[in-house]
């Protein structure tokens, strides 16, 4: 009798937690490091101020990055704690109803139900919560939320997001500051678009443009403001 020889797969999903938050926090750090110092720029700032304006700026939004994906990723932690600690309740009051819900939900995906009956005993006589955590409140390994990696990436990749246009306001000349920065923050949001693609499976020509455009926004909406005030003010 043949043997099936299988091999591990990687799968894509199990990229979500740490990429979400990776793509975002770098995101933020090129755009809102960009918007300022093009926004300082445009109102006739000296570079020195610039150079400030954009350090204070990438030590605030990396602090408020790791600060707000920690809150928001421990909310979602705490529900699925919640909805575990329930689900663990229900199994040691009434094992048999649990077992019958599980055999259901196979049932609704197309198993035969006694098979779908089989099938529930087996994975409950393995590991009762993780079957339910799994089929029914939809918890993984691959999508359990985790608040400390998912703030310390943010912070981390939104601090290297952040150096790329405040290394161009240091090696650009004064003359051509504001071009310098929007057009190099342009380049690195459509490098950033194509790498999460990438990453993340996705069509890597629509992420660049959507994350570029949306930049060119931002940063033209930041510049004008900056130019409307220098001159007012």
């Amino acid at each position: 009798m043949s043997r099936l020889h299988l091999h591990p797969e990687s799968h894509l999903v199990a990229r979500i937690g740490w990429l979400r938050a990776a793509v975002l926090g770098a995101n933020d750090g090129i755009l809102s490091t960009s918007s300022l110092v093009l926004g300082v720029a445009a109102a006739a700032a000296k570079p020195h101020d610039i150079v400030i304006a954009g350090i204070a700026g990438l030590v605030a939004g990396a602090m408020a990055m790791a600060a707000g994906e920690y809150v928001s990723v421990s909310s979602q932690s705490d529900t699925e704690h919640a909805d575990l600690a329930r689900e663990r309740r229900e199994l040691s009051g009434n094992v048999g109803f649990e077992q019958a819900e599980l055999a259901n939900l196979y049932v609704k995906r197309g198993v035969e139900p006694e098979l779908a009956r089989q099938v529930a005993m087996q994975l409950m006589a393995k590991d009762a919560l993780a079957a339910h955590a799994h089929d029914e409140l939809g918890i993984s390994e691959s999508t359990t939320a985790r608040p400390v990696q998912a703030a310390l990436a943010s912070a981390a990749t939104f601090s290297v997001g952040a150096a790329m246009p405040l290394l161009m306001v240091l090696i650009s000349p004064a003359s051509a500051l504001v071009p310098a920065v929007a057009i190099a923050s342009l380049a690195f949001l459509a490098m950033l678009g194509a790498i999460g693609a990438r990453a993340g499976g996705a069509n890597m020509l629509q992420a660049t443009v959507r994350v570029t455009f949306w930049g060119a926004l931002a940063m033209s909406f930041t510049a004008g403001i900056g130019a409307l005030f220098g001159t007012v003010i």
